[in-house]
Order: C-alpha cells, then sequence, then structure tokens
C-alpha cells in the first residue's frame, strides 16, 4: 500500500498547507518542501526494478473504475522530477513570497504536486483523465491569482489546455468502450492496437492532440509564453516539472500502443521539429529574460515530442535524459530570473549589462543552468542533446535520417544563440541600468533572498554533477526508456559523457560554434516587434471573441423572457419527431379492461381545462383553467389506482396556485393579445406535440400494461429495500442517485429565486379605487382561512411527519410530506391580514441546503458497505430501519426549502422586501 499511502500523503500536504502557512507564514514553502520530499521517500521506497509495482482501491466498483497505481520505470522518471523540483521551487517560494500569509498559493502549488504525481502513477483512464484535468485547474487558478493582468491570459490557457482535455476525454471513452476495460495497462496492451488500424489512428491522434496542448506545441504554443504573468516559482515549476510535462509523459506513456497508427510517428516527428524551430527564433528575438525563457521551453518541448515520435530504444533513452535536463536548467532559469528580477528590479537584457558585479554567485548559477540549456559538455544538457541527435541519425532511412538531423542541429544552433544572449549580460563588464537599490522596494539584500539562492543553486549544480557522472542516472532514465520503448532495460544502452568521436558529436560541436556566431551577432542589436497580426496569442484571442458571439448568436434565438418564445423549439421538435415513429409502429394495443365512462368524463374536463387556458384574457382565468386540468389529472391518477402519484399531484397544483397567484399580483391583469396567424400556428404546434407524445408512449412502452422494469420493482422491492411502496423506493433506493441530482437543483432554485428577487425590486401593481368594504378589510376578509388555518394547519405538520415516516412502506415519503409541510406554510401564509408573519420568516436557503447535505452524508455512509448512496439496514428489536428514510428527510427539506423561499420572497410587499433585508443585512454585520 505504499503508493497509495504516498498519493494520500500528497493530497493531505495540500490540506495542512493553509495550517502551515498560519504557523510559519510564507515560510511554509520549507515544512511543505520537507513533506513533498518525504512523498518522494515513500515512492523511491515501493521501487522495485525486477517489477512493476501495483497498488488498487476500489472507487466505482460498478464501472471497473479503481483508483489503481503503477509504479514502472516511467512512472518513477516523472514522480522523481515532479516531486524533487516541486520541493525545490516550494523553499524558493519561501524566500520570493511578499506576503506574510500565502495559503492559497502554497494550497495550489502542493496541489499541483499532487495531482502530477496521481498522474504519473495512474494505472486507470478514469483516474488519469481526472488528474489531467486537476493540473490544467491548478495551473489556471495558479496564473488567475497573479493580479488583474492575469485573467485574460489564465483564460486564455484554460481555453486550449481544456481542449486538450476534451481530446484527452474522448480518447479514453473509446479506448474504454474498445477494450471494455478502465485498467489503463490491460488497455494499452489489447490487441484492438494492432487489429484495428482504424481505433489505433483515432486514439493516437486524440492523444497527440491532448499533449500537444498541454505541451505548447504548434499551433497550441502561444499559452505558454502568455501565461508568463505568472510568478517565478509557478513559472518554473510549469515549465520544468509540472503541466507540460504532463503531455511528455502522455506520449511517452501511450508510444508503445499508438505507434501502431501510421500516422503517430510523421505527426509528432513534424510537429515537434516544426515547433522547436520556431521557438528558438522567437526565442532569439526576445529581450525580456522571462520571455526568452518561456520560448525556449517551447523549443525544448518540441524536440521532445520529435524525438518521441521517432519511438526507438535509443530515442526513448534520449527523451528519458532530456526530461531530467531540461527540469534542471528549466527550473534552475525561472527561478535565476525571479532572483534577478527581485534583486535589480528589472528582467530586461539591456538593463541588465555588467549585473554580475551585485549579483557574482546568483548570475554564475544562472549562467550554469545556461550552458547546460545550450548543450556544453560536460553538462547533462549537452548529453541528452547529442543522444537526440544521434536518435535522428538513426530513425529511418539515411536521407530523411540526416534530414531530420539536420532540421534538429538548426534548432541547436539558435538554442546556443538565445542561451548566449540569456548569459551576456551577466558577465563581468560595463554596468548597465540595474544598480543595487536603484529599485527601492524590489531590491532586496542577500540575506533576504538567500532560500531563492539555495533553490537555483540546487539545480544548476545538479546538472554539472550528473554530466559528469552521467551513469549515475542509469537505473533512473533506462527503466523509463524501456517502458516507453515497449523493450527489454537489456536492450537500453546506458548514457556517458564521451561517446566517441561520432556524427552526432559532429553536429554538436557544429552547433555550438554557430550558435556562438549568431549569438554574439545579435548581441546590442534591437529586436523589433512582432508583427500583432501574427501573434499567437491574438489568434487564441480571437477564437475566444468568436466563440462567444457565435453562442451569443446561437443563444439570440431563445433569448426572450417570453414562455411561448422558449417552449417552441421543444415543442416544434417534439413535433417533427413523429416522423420517426410511423417505422417503430407495431399495431393498436389491446386492452382487457372495459372503457369507463367516467374516464371519458375526466378527458373531457382536462381538454376543457386546457381550450380554456388557450383562450383565457385574463390571468386569473387562465390559472383557474390550468387548475381545472391539474385537479382532473389527480383525479384520474386516483381512478387508475396510482394513490402515491395523485397525491403529489394535488399537492403540487394547490402550491403551483398559490405561487402563481403571489407573482400574478404584481403583473397586469389582462393577458398579451396575440394575432390570429400565431395562435394557429401554436395549436397546430401544441397538437402535433401532443399527438406525439401519445404515440411515442404507446410505442415505447411496448404496448404493455407493465414494463419488465416495473415487473423487476414490484417483485424485487421488498427483498431489496424491506420497502413496500414502490414509488418511494424507487426514489431513495433504487435510483437516489437521480433524486439527489434533483435535490441539487432544487437548492439551486432556491438560491436562484433570492438572488433575482434581491437582484431587481418587485413592484406592487396599482390597487384599483372602489373596491367593496368587504374585500379592503383584510382581517375580515380572511375569517374563515384563519378559523380553518387554526385546526388544520397543526393537523397538516403532524400528517407531514406521519407521511415521512410511514412513506417507506405506504403512500408517503420525503416528497409528499414536504408538500403536505409546504401546504401547511402557505395557509398560514394565506390566512393572515398581511404579508408580515414572522412563523413563516425562517432561514429557506439553509433549510435546503441542510437537505442536500444530508442527502450527500446519507450516500457517504453507504460507503461503508461498498457503494455510495447504498442504503444501511439495521433491525432496533422488532422495528427495521434503513438509512433510505434519513435520505428521505433530505428530500423532505429540500423540498421544503425551496417552497418557503418562493412563498417568503413572493409574498412580501416591496416594502417588506426591503425590511427584511435591512434587517438581514444587520444580522451579517
Amino acid at each position: 500500500m505504499t503508493l497509495l499511502v504516498a498519493v494520500a500523503a500528497a493530497w493531505l500536504l495540500v490540506a495542512l498547507a493553509p495550517a502551515f502557512v498560519r504557523l510559519t507564514g510564507r515560510h511554509a514553502g520549507w515544512p511543505l518542501a520537507a513533506g513533498v520530499l518525504a512523498v518522494l521517500g515513500l515512492v523511491i521506497s515501493a521501487w522495485n526494478p525486477q517489477q512493476v509495482v501495483r497498488e488498487s482501491l476500489p472507487w466505482i466498483p460498478a464501472l471497473d473504475v479503481a483508483l489503481r497505481l503503477r509504479l514502472n520505470g516511467l512512472a518513477l522518471l516523472f514522480a522523481v522530477v515532479v516531486l524533487a523540483i516541486g520541493a525545490v521551487v516550494l523553499i524558493y517560494s519561501s524566500s520570493y513570497l511578499r506576503q506574510p500569509r500565502s495559503p492559497g498559493f502554497y494550497g495550489l502549488m502542493t496541489a499541483f504536486a499532487a495531482a502530477m504525481l496521481t498522474l504519473v502513477l495512474a494505472d486507470d483512464l478514469v483516474v488519469l483523465f481526472v488528474a489531467w484535468e486537476l493540473t490544467t485547474l491548478c495551473s489556471y487558478l495558479l496564473i488567475l491569482r497573479s493580479g488583474p493582468a492575469a485573467k485574460e491570459p489564465a483564460t486564455r490557457t484554460l481555453l486550449v489546455t481544456a481542449a486538450g482535455g476534451l481530446a484527452l476525454l474522448a480518447a479514453v471513452v473509446t479506448l474504454i468502450a474498445r477494450t471494455g476495460t478502465t485498467e489503463l495497462t490491460a488497455a494499452l496492451a489489447h490487441p484492438l492496437w494492432r487489429e484495428d488500424p482504424g481505433l489505433a489512428t483515432v486514439v493516437a491522434v486524440l492523444v497527440a492532440l491532448a499533449a500537444m496542448t498541454k505541451s505548447a506545441q504548434f499551433p497550441f504554443h502561444a499559452w505558454l509564453p502568455d501565461a508568463m504573468v505568472a510568478p517565478a516559482p509557478v513559472s518554473a515549476y510549469l515549465h520544468a516539472a509540472a503541466m507540460v510535462k504532463a503531455g511528455i509523459f502522455l506520449l511517452m506513456l501511450f508510444a508503445p500502443a499508438a505507434s501502431e497508427a501510421a500516422i503517430w510517428s510523421p505527426l509528432l516527428v513534424g510537429v515537434g521539429l516544426w515547433t522547436a524551430l520556431m521557438g528558438a527564433f522567437f526565442a532569439v528575438r526576445r529581450a525580456d529574460m522571462k520571455e526568452l525563457l518561456a520560448y525556449s521551453t517551447v523549443s525544448q518541448l518540441g524536440l521532445l515530442v520529435a524525438v518521441i515520435g521517432a519511438g526507438t530504444p535509443t530515442a526513448m533513452l534520449a527523451a528519458s535524459a532530456h526530461v531530467v535536463a531540461h527540469a534542471l536548467f528549466k527550473s534552475a532559469g525561472f527561478m535565476g530570473v525571479g532572483l534577478v528580477e527581485k534583486r535589480t528590479g528589472t528582467r530586461i537584457l539591456t538593463e541588465l549589462r555588467g549585473s554580475w558585479r551585485m549579483l557574482r554567485w546568483d548570475a554564475a548559477m544562472l549562467i550554469l543552468a545556461a550552458v547546460s540549456m545550450a548543450g556544453i559538455p560536460p553538462m547533462l544538457g549537452f548529453i541528452s542533446k547529442e543522444l537526440l541527435l544521434d536518435s535522428f541519425l538513426t530513425a529511418a532511412s539515411p536521407a530523411l535520417s540526416w534530414t531530420l538531423a539536420i532540421v534538429a542541429t538548426a534548432g541547436a544552433v539558435l538554442t546556443v544563440a538565445y542561451s548566449l544572449r540569456l548569459v551576456l549580460p551577466l558577465l563581468p563588464g560595463r554596468l548597465g541600468a540595474a544598480r543595487p537599490g536603484e529599485h527601492g522596494p524590489q531590491a532586496r539584500a542577500w540575506r533576504d533572498t538567500r532560500a531563492m539562492s539555495v533553490a537555483v543553486s540546487v539545480p544548476a549544480i545538479l546538472g554539472l554533477a550528473l554530466g559528469a557522472g552521467a551513469p549515475l542516472l542509469d537505473p533512473l532514465v533506462r527503466p523509463a526508456a524501456a517502458g516507453a520503448a515497449g523493450a527489454d532495460a537489456a536492450s537500453v544502452s546506458g548514457i556517458y559523457l564521451w561517446h566517441g568521436v561520432n556524427a552526432a558529436l559532429l553536429l554538436s560541436v557544429t552547433a555550438i560554434v554557430l550558435g556562438t556566431l549568431v549569438g554574439l551577432r545579435l548581441r546590442g542589436t534591437p529586436v523589433p516587434p512582432t508583427p500583432q497580426r501574427w501573434s499567437g496569442v491574438l489568434a487564441v484571442q480571437y477564437a475566444q471573441r468568436g466563440i462567444i458571439a457565435l453562442g451569443r448568436r446561437v443563444g439570440d434565438l431563445t433569448r426572450s423572457d417570453a414562455p411561448a418564445a422558449n417552449l417552441v423549439v421543444p415543442i416544434v421538435l417534439i413535433g417533427a419527431a413523429a416522423a420517426a415513429l410511423p417505422a417503430m409502429w407495431r399495431g393498436w394495443p389491446r386492452y382487457d379492461e372495459p372503457f369507463l365512462v367516467l374516464d371519458l368524463l375526466l378527458l373531457l374536463l382536462v381538454a376543457a381545462g386546457v381550450i380554456a387556458v388557450s383562450v383565457a384574457t385574463r390571468r386569473l382565468t387562465a390559472i383557474i383553467s390550468v387548475g381545472v386540468a391539474g385537479f382532473a389529472v389527480v383525479l384520474w391518477f386516483l381512478v387508475l389506482g396510482a394513490s402515491d402519484v395523485a397525491v403529489t399531484q394535488l399537492l403540487v397544483e394547490i402550491l403551483t396556485v398559490v405561487v402563481m397567484v403571489l407573482v400574478l399580483r404584481r403583473m397586469p391583469r389582462r393577458l398579451r393579445p396575440s394575432r390570429p396567424r400565431r395562435r394557429v400556428l401554436a395549436v397546430i404546434a401544441a397538437l402535433a406535440a401532443g399527438a406525439t407524445a401519445t404515440l411515442a408512449a404507446l410505442v415505447f412502452t411496448g404496448h404493455r400494461e407493465i414494463s419488465d422494469v416495473a415487473a423487476f420493482f414490484l417483485r424485487e422491492a421488498k427483498e431489496l429495500t424491506g420497502g413496500t411502496n414502490i414509488v418511494n423506493t424507487i426514489l431513495v433506493d433504487f435510483r437516489a442517485l437521480d433524486t439527489l441530482g434533483e435535490l441539487v437543483v432544487l437548492g439551486i432554485a432556491a438560491v436562484s429565486i433570492t438572488a433575482l428577487l434581491e437582484a431587481r425590486r418587485a413592484v406592487d401593481r396599482p390597487v384599483r379605487e372602489g373596491t367593496s368594504a368587504a374585500l379592503s378589510d383584510a382581517r375580515a376578509n380572511a375569517v374563515f382561512l384563519t378559523t380553518v388555518g387554526r385546526i388544520v394547519a397543526p393537523v397538516m405538520v403532524v400528517g407531514s411527519a406521519y407521511a415521512l415516516l410511514r412513506g417507506h412502506n405506504d403512500p408517503g415519503g420525503g416528497f409528499i410530506a414536504a408538500l403536505i409541510g409546504a401546504a401547511a406554510i402557505a395557509l398560514i401564509y394565506l390566512a393572515a391580514p398581511s404579508d408580515e408573519i414572522p412563523r413563516i420568516e425562517r432561514s429557506y436557503l439553509a433549510i435546503a441546503g441542510a437537505g442536500v447535505v444530508i442527502a450527500v452524508g446519507t450516500g457517504l455512509l453507504g460507503l461503508l458497505d461498498g457503494s455510495f448512496l447504498r442504503p444501511l439496514h439495521f433491525d432496533i428489536g422488532s422495528l427495521h430501519l434503513t438509512t433510505a428514510l434519513v435520505f428521505d428527510l433530505g428530500v423532505y427539506l429540500a423540498v421544503f426549502g425551496v417552497i418557503l423561499a418562493a412563498i417568503n420572497r413572493l409574498g412580501l410587499s416591496p416594502a417588506e422586501a426591503v425590511r427584511t433585508d435591512r434587517s438581514s443585512e444587520r444580522s451579517v454585520r
């Protein structure tokens, strides 16, 4: 269980981050870094070179989804990178942050690390996707919290990476549907990859798209430089070990299976090399150190994607080594730039000439990172770059291999050039614009930035040490390369600083020489601004605006307050669906029961109510007509023997009329007249929709008096649930998840009612003069209701509790009970002589929310028996109890809360509403 403990410990750190911040302020990075390193120790202790370590914990057994974890060579490599770099960045943050308390920052950074760890260890497709989306969310929130200017870049980042998440979701769903399993290892080893080229191609393209959005490949590259509004710790972690590395991991994970698709290798190699050249070209043109490093990340990731596309064991060894090298020099680079900016107040290259004098050690570490990025011996970056070139030279036919190697060498030339451009201002020389103390509070003394210096030095020095002692990395990179190549570890050679004089070395030396010449040539050359019409950021922005504009145009089709405008689309579609019914028609059903005259009378009564609503000119007449149709349906349910449904319909009709009258008193008495043509079209559409619904009911029920599902409920409900009320057991036992969703909707409805009526005050309709004295005297007019209410309301409250308790076995249940209780409240309100009724002014939002909380809590209790929302049964003497009753209580409170919200908010006059709002504001204060 070591892996499960490691993942749990990583997420526990997320929960503990606010506590550490409260105790130690901004220095919480130190204990959190220690915790991250402890998690890394757990992962390493679980590593077994002889076999893959697997652990599992059930999550959604019905769907075969589990928290499956797998530790192989590839997972170990990325886990080490994610956690080690994460710990270093957290230490750096403890000195970088200015705010004494930043629980949000540390919580999100540790969540970033936990999500990445979950991602690289996941052996379940669903868990993989969830962790993938969590990294997207963490990066978005970390960028967003950087300040007001970060809103647009964060949104653009989210749009691009979330689009990649949709591609991954499509790939995951396709794999699960075709392979029949959610286990990642089994899905990747399934013979369908070889036997079904279409499947392999579709999934390979979807995975590549997902990875390319995350790893900023063309044409999705713009978000990465755009995200540089984030602070240095976020940029360092995002570029070196999280987010962008998630895309690289996904490609290496799927490479053995996806390589069966013919498009996989050309797609990755082509896009990767183009991105490498493009990113390097843009990096050379940057004058801002952070922007230069951002575009260099795009370029370096392009090389990684291209070499993964090559797919050979040598190529995967190069990719694995470069993952480590890139993590080291990129984290040191971004943290170093942040340190330079803190110490000097600027990160513009032309303003940093001679800055060696004020930050010698820090400048030396940043130069060391740049030397590794440029691929200069004896740095680790030199070894990985030479392996990359050697991989291209042996990837295909000689002509194609040399072409790929030359293109990669061109990218390496530009890499040397922008690395030199980065470090030249930091070398000893004439002092530029940056001077110690010149920038006031932005300039920090060395002792205030010691943790930052330590953090920058660790990866920079490791890049040198691991370059000189390259064989030390063999236990880490060789198993990862073997797993990504689908080969044995024995078939993967080790890495060395010196591989002899070969073509890769000659190309590497050529790149160093030419890159140095280009870098020196560009020194001091002004960088012309990039034409805005070619900006990738603008392309994303235009796409975003276009999507929003399209959404508004589509929404304009039904954006109206008139109910008819919103109902016309579904009604017309339902009517049009009748065209498909004749093909499924199997003749008229046969019924043994004789047709009763009462059925005809009720049908005529319903029709009369509907017709009366259609021709009504006054709103009150229309409401009364709706009530006639509704109560006729209630009688029909009683005749058919559906007492539960009949009582529910009766109560709904009563409360609907009450709420509609409350709304009606603030609206004009007469309905707006409509044109004859519109009325004719409405009648035709209504008749077509009604006929279609009737025929569809006959077709889809199979002309059966009882369906197979209904027969199952009738036969098994007593044994499986202990209840005999089939309707209630369906709601709280068999389909409790559906009911829970409805409770959430009810809670949202209560909040919406409150928000809507607080945002815009309701107005009273003017009272007509000349009203009779009998109606104008509120107390005299309410004598009958008041007298009846004193007797009936308490009985209804007791009946409400009784209906709740008996609902599992007899007609009743939480929904009906809540309607009875709400009807009592409505009676109390209607019987009152004024709108001020303290007895019904209760915390309706808290009541509705409590219902949702109780329902969710009951569902969590079901986990004790292995499944969310599974009812637990137990006996107390001869009394049989079930947690379904507690769940039904949640139903009761949610329904009661939303109806109470409607009566409270709609029933108050505007003056009373203002008084209530003011009193609530005072209570909050």
